[in-house]
């Protein structure tokens, strides 16, 4: 199994109470169901107020690097990354567990 962690942070001066910013949360809430390579879905937005903390995090599995290519390359991820990058950056670990 891998484990694939995504932490977003909105760019300076964007709110989440956007609308494109609430249609990217939207895309991603999406995902889990679209995608059968996941083998778990979560997403959401971040409930404490820290300067180092992140806005916007998915923690999701994958059974093996194959599924993790075939989820990356979707058109559903891509089109719901492809939102994101207008408004935020991302870092991201992939890890087996």
């Amino acid at each position: 199994m891998i484990r694939h962690l995504v932490l977003f942070k909105l760019d300076d001066g964007v709110s989440r109470d956007e609308s494109r910013v609430a249609a990217g949360a939207r895309a991603f809430e999406e995902l889990g169901g679209l995608i059968p390579e996941l083998t778990s879905w979560e997403c959401g937005w971040n409930t404490t107020d820290r300067p180092i903390a992140y806005d916007f995090a998915i923690n999701s599995s994958v059974a093996d690097a194959a599924d993790l290519k075939t989820y990356l390359e979707h058109p559903a991820h891509q089109a719901a990354a492809g939102q994101w990058r207008e408004f935020a950056t991302w870092v991201i670990a992939d890890y087996p567990f």
